[in-house]
């Protein structure tokens, strides 16, 4: 079987892929990558073959300290200035599937690979991390860029998707059909049923993030594909965990935050009585002194320093937010936009921590964050045990269930 994964995004929504595609490779099969320009070498590293689509999905450079997002005004002249990326899908997904038997789509925002699939007759499989990805009435569509859920909206679940629908659309309904002409196909009226697919796959554990079964799709859930980490901590790290008591961990992986966010994180962690680790991230995170109970870390290997952290601060990533489950520590979840606001309020039900909107994140509502996320250590404790790491193999079987077991030449 050859395989083609598809992955534009941030690290969140390449990683996955990567996990998939080397429990596919490590079966036998073939396997394939589009990922952005920044991560290629990442990929190239595992022994994956792996082509750049798209462009290096980071925050434009000049940005204000002070400015953690953008506004909409300038995600439309953002979109405005950049290139055509959907026909670049297009373009890269069509010559990389030459002699593919299957397309796996990591993200609702593959808007080629269903078009390539139907008109090579192979077969398409779009992956989402989050049931908040997939239209239901019984989960609210996540907000707007630089917006937080409303709880008093006036308009019905079912509008608010309507809405989210319509806003598919007009960003991308034109190019896709323009596209899809190109390859002879019909028209398509509606993109974010055509991105989803019939068969959607949700590559998210059943324990955190239950899908509805109101959707009216045919659902697989695999569990998260988790990409085995074997990294040992830093030795400055290492021997900063040894020396004391268990630290707070914080950091935002890809968010764009400001930088003078770390004297809050430092200052409520100090204000608990605790070390602090401090993840640089992409926002460039730091230290604000040179004290001893704080250290700022690069990528590190959440799997091993998790479970020595007293608890995490994060933005609310579906694998940061797996990885912390697993780890069976407390959690503080900050997000800002997207699925991060579903996972907030799901680690709230499960009772494994606390949130505080990252827009009116303060030093005091972080610290009371913490002490509520504290009392609920020995919930994460008992829920670790059955959040799962192999949904990667799960989606490989399956895969190998429905589109052959054959094994490459």
């Amino acid at each position: 079987m050859r395989v083609l994964l598809v992955a534009v995004g941030t690290r969140g929504d390449v990683q996955p892929a990567l996990a998939l595609a080397l429990a596919l490779k490590r079966r036998g099969h073939g396997v394939r990558l589009c990922v952005s320009p920044n991560f290629v070498e990442w990929a190239r590293s595992l022994e994956l073959d792996a082509v750049p689509m798209g462009v290096e999905m980071r925050m434009p450079s000049g940005r204000s300290s002070t400015a953690p997002t953008l506004t909409p005004d300038e995600l439309r002249r953002l979109r405005a200035s950049m290139p055509d990326l959907i026909t670049d899908q297009f373009e890269t997904v069509g010559a990389t599937a030459e002699g593919c038997d299957v397309i796996i789509g990591a993200n609702a925002h593959q808007y080629a690979a269903p078009s390539i699939a139907e008109a090579r007759s192979i077969g398409c499989v779009t992956a989402v991390y989050a049931p908040v990805a997939v239209p239901t009435p019984d989960l609210a569509p996540p907000p707007p860029p630089g917006r937080s859920p409303d709880a008093s909206a006036s308009t019905s679940i079912e509008e608010q998707w309507r809405a989210v629908a319509a806003t598919w659309n007009e960003r991308a309904l034109d190019r896709v059909n323009r596209n899809r002409e190109k390859l002879r196909l019909a028209p398509v009226g509606d993109v974010l049923d055509y991105v989803l697919t019939k068969r959607t796959w949700l590559a998210a554990d059943p324990t955190l993030a239950p899908m509805p079964g109101t959707s009216g799709r045919d659902i697989v859930q695999t569990g998260t594909w988790v990409l085995a980490d074997h990294r040992p901590l830093p030795t400055d790290l290492e021997a900063f965990l040894t020396n004391g008591e268990p630290p707070v961990f914080v950091g935002f992986g890809s968010m764009p935050v400001a930088k003078d966010t770390s004297r809050c994180l430092i200052g409520a962690a100090r204000a608990v009585g605790r070390r602090v680790i401090v993840s640089r991230g992409w926002a460039d995170l730091d230290v604000i002194d040179g004290a001893t109970d704080c250290i700022a870390v690069d990528d590190v290997n959440h799997d091993l320093l998790f479970p020595r952290v007293a608890a995490v601060v994060h933005h609310g990533g579906a694998g940061t937010t797996a990885a912390t489950a697993r780890a069976g520590v407390p959690q503080v979840v900050t997000p800002m936009f997207s699925d991060q606001f579903y996972w907030a309020s799901r680690i709230v039900d499960l009772g494994l921590g606390a949130t505080v909107p990252h827009a009116t994140m303060t030093q005091d509502s972080l610290v009371h964050a913490l002490q509520v996320a504290w009392g609920a250590a020995n919930s994460t404790r008992l829920l670790a045990a059955r959040v799962r790491a192999d949904g990667a193999e799960v989606a490989a079987r399956r895969l190998e269930r429905e589109y052959g077991l054959g094994r490459i030449r």
